[in-house]
């Protein structure tokens, strides 16, 4: 027999083959009655001829999820070297060998360990190799196989999403796409119907449908209203198989939602509505509200209130609040009750965003009748004007009377009315009025050129309610009569050259009059009676309210006349004429040959205002005397302040101002505290030097205490460098505490008491002589010297 070396996976259909067979003691397999068969052959090029019994190369096909409690049989590896002697050994690599997948080395049968998962693994790639026992060399070249696992329906369809939101306008048409679910099937799609996903809906009929390939929900329900039910749950399964018994299957939920679409006019709840109102309430001032209902929501249910007609149509108004989309009726005018005390009005309600599909549901607006009722309310005094003008004369009379005002209550009890003057609007009270019939008159003087406009306010006030009041202004003009005479415009004061010709103009005249002339003033001049005829000068009217004063002669000497005064007489045309007498001061001055002047007697006219330079000098040493003054004062005060304020040497303060001072004696408690030598914090903060006013208050250093072993001369250095440093040290002679007293003497003490050696050596008898204030001395040392005798 000829051997060939190559590798053939023998897959039989029908009935098992005889050829290349090796009965087993123990197998299993996911095909009944199969067996398969994997041969070794020497020829690796030689083509296998298939026979009718459908061969399948290189190849084991291997059912997942098996349950069985056995290895699954998988298949059997034969070699035509195999001369069943045992001399052969079969060997198995590749994707799970020796751990999922184990062979049998004898007989080369193949079986799976554990249960397998397509969709972990659909295929498993192994190397087959026959080898020699004894030498460990392979008969056989090393051939590849593989594992195919084959699917089972072992998964369910899973959903995309476990919950689905969607929504779509209210009254859609039947077959309105809502949204669309999808659901995959991790089963083989080729193999089989095990991933052939079909759509049906479980819960949400009949409002919806679904598709049962495609998983589109759409509306299945003609006109469904938000009103009525806005949120829907559907439940859609998707099942595997097909859809046929015995698949698998997964469910989803599908909230959807109807949104609004404006399908409802509004409607107001009720055809009347009542108010009442106050007459007194003031324009604009809500009198009530009214609302008509709207099922839809958002700009949907937003609503415009109009007046459409009534008998107040031009009373009230009405405005839509956009929080409450309620309509506001206001006052427009003033309410009079007495007038009419009933309105009525209707009001219109409408949609203000109609959608035009829906119009054939009858018009979107709906309308009410509102009742306004006005009350009574007691109101104070109307006047007949809303303001009252009023003329008279300047000059009339006191208590003359210039107008009247006329108020009266509206109300119908018509309750009597007194009227008074705000005197606040007249603190001079110049006018008056009468409180019963509201005649105004005059209680003073009235002059126009004064004041022209009084402007007043008039009270009036019910008797019965005085706080029932009101007010109106009354501007009274005064007029004017011809009462003041015309006068100059300006002061004038001319000169007149010494060279002069005759009829030379020098000086123009105007004049003004306080009065008002309604038809212009109109001036005449003329120069008085005294001196109209010795007059130096002449005077010409130039009919225009000026005049002009000419030369009579032709020469005039200053030394001989220096100034000439010319009285002027100004008359007015009104009635009565008033005039007045002006005088025109002329000074005669030296010119030169162009008329200009060069000296004259009143140096006004020819030095620019000023002061002159003996009053600039005056005042100049006035400023210095004063400047010289406040230095002086300053100084004093600066050396008043400096200078001890007590300057007896009898009084001791704390600080030692003088050096020849004894003291006053252990008696003299007042002069100074020795303690503070021995105790530093004892010192007062608060003491200032009495002695000098303090000029800057600082607060005082306090120093440590000094050891009491420290060197004398460490200490003071110390205590000195302190105070020269010390910034508010005072720069006059002061105490300064060292606090130190030393560790004592060689010479020990120097004090009077012990001075003397025995006690014996002192007589006290003297004592007795020094009166009675020594009394108690001279008993205490009299009553020793006796218990030493004794």
């Amino acid at each position: 027999m000829r051997t060939y070396h190559c590798f053939w996976l023998l897959f039989w259909a029908g009935q098992p083959h005889q050829s290349f067979l090796t009965p087993l003691s123990k197998r299993t397999s996911g095909f009944s009655g199969k067996e398969k068969v994997l041969v070794l052959s020497g020829n690796s090029r030689r083509d296998l001829h298939r026979s009718k019994r459908s061969w399948m190369w290189n190849q084991f096909f291997l059912l997942e999820e098996y349950t069985g409690t056995d290895y699954q049989y998988v298949g059997k590896l034969h070699s035509d070297q195999d001369k069943g002697d045992g001399s052969l050994k079969y060997i198995l690599s590749g994707d799970g060998a020796g751990d999922l997948f184990i062979i049998n080395e004898n007989t080369g049968d193949i079986q799976a360990t554990r249960r397998l998962d397509r969709e972990e693994k659909p295929v498993y790639i192994l190397r087959a190799q026959a080898v020699n026992r004894r030498t460990g060399r392979p008969v056989e070249p090393e051939s590849e196989f593989i594992i195919k696992i084959h699917d089972i329906n072992d998964n369910e369809p899973m959903f995309t999403k476990d919950v689905y939101n969607a929504s779509i306008p209210e009254m859609s048409d039947v077959g309105t796409f809502v949204v669309q679910v999808t659901a995959t099937d991790a089963d083989d799609p080729t193999y089989g119907n095990s991933a052939k996903v079909v759509y049906s809906i479980l819960q949400g009929q009949p409002y919806f449908s679904v598709e049962s390939e495609t998983g589109v929900i759409k509306t299945a329900l003609l006109n469904m209203d938000r009103e009525n039910r806005e949120q829907y749950q559907v439940v859609i399964q998707a099942k595997d198989m097909g859809g046929q018994m015995g698949g698998l299957s997964g469910t989803t939920t599908v909230n959807i939602t109807l949104t609004d679409v404006n399908d409802n006019p509004p409607r107001f709840p009720q055809s009347t509505y009542q108010f009442r109102a106050p007459e007194s309430m003031p324009p604009d001032s809500p009198v009530g509200r009214i609302k008509a209902n709207d099922a839809d929501v958002d700009e949907n249910a937003e609503i415009e209130y109009s007046i459409t007609e009534g008998d107040g149509y031009d009373m009230f108004g009405i405005t839509t609040d956009k929080d409450t989309q309620e309509g506001i009726i206001t006052v427009k005018k003033a309410l009079d009750f007495e007038n009419k005390n009933l309105y009525i009005l209707k009001v219109e309600a409408t949609n203000t965003h109609v959608d035009p599909r829906f119009l054939y549901l009858g018009p979107f607006k709906d309308s009410a009748t509102v009742r306004i009722q006005v009350e009574d309310v007691d109101e104070p005094p109307v006047f007949s004007r809303p303001a009252y003008i009023m003329e008279v004369k300047e000059g009339v009379p006191i208590n003359s009377v210039i107008g009247t005002v006329t108020a009266q209550d509206p109300d119908a009890a018509k309750n009597p009315v007194k009227y008074s003057v705000d005197r606040h609007t007249d603190m001079d009270r110049v006018f008056n009025i009468n409180s019963g019939n509201g005649s105004i008159f005059t209680s003073k003087p009235l002059d126009r050129e004064t004041l022209l406009w009084h402007n007043i306010t008039v009270i009036a006030a019910e008797i019965n309610n005085p706080k029932q009041s009101s007010r109106v202004p009354v501007f009274i003009k005064v007029l004017d009569v011809n009462d003041n005479a015309p006068e100059f415009a300006m002061f004038y004061e001319t000169f007149v050259c010494e060279n002069a010709k005759a009829e030379q103009l020098i000086q123009t005249l105007s004049a003004v009059d306080k009065d008002d002339s309604y038809s212009g003033h109109q001036f005449s001049f003329s120069l008085a009676p005294e001196a109209a005829s010795s007059s130096n000068f002449t005077l010409q009217d130039n009919r225009d309210n000026t005049a002009g004063i000419f030369t009579r002669k032709t020469r005039y000497n200053r030394h001989e006349m220096s100034t000439y005064f010319l009285p002027v007489v100004i008359s007015d045309n009104d009635y009565p004429i008033q005039s007045s007498t002006e005088t025109v001061t002329i000074r005669v001055c030296a010119c030169d040959h162009r008329g200009k002047m060069l000296s004259c007697n009143a140096e006004a006219l020819i030095h620019p205002t000023g002061l002159s330079t003996g009053a600039l000098i005056a005042i100049l040493l006035c400023i210095i005397i004063l400047l010289v003054t406040v230095v002086l004062f300053a100084a004093l005060r600066r050396q008043r302040k400096k200078e001890p304020l007590i300057i007896s040497k009898e009084d001791i303060r704390d600080n030692i101002v003088s050096y020849n001072d004894e003291g006053g004696g252990e008696e003299d408690t007042q002069a100074f505290d020795i303690g503070t030598l021995r105790n530093p914090e004892a010192i007062d903060d608060n003491k200032l030097r009495r002695d000098i006013v303090p000029e800057t208050l600082f607060m005082p250093r306090r120093t440590a205490t000094a050891r009491d072993n420290t060197d004398v001369r460490d200490f003071i250095n110390q205590r000195l460098k302190e105070n020269d440093t010390d910034p508010t040290a005072p720069p006059y002679d002061s105490l300064a505490t060292y606090a130190y007293e030393g560790n004592g003497s060689v010479a020990e003490s120097l004090s009077s008491l012990e001075s003397v050696t025995t006690d014996g050596d002192q007589d006290y008898d003297y004592l007795s002589d020094w009166g009675p204030r020594f009394k108690k001395l001279a008993d205490m040392y009299g009553a020793m010297d006796s218990d030493k005798d004794s």
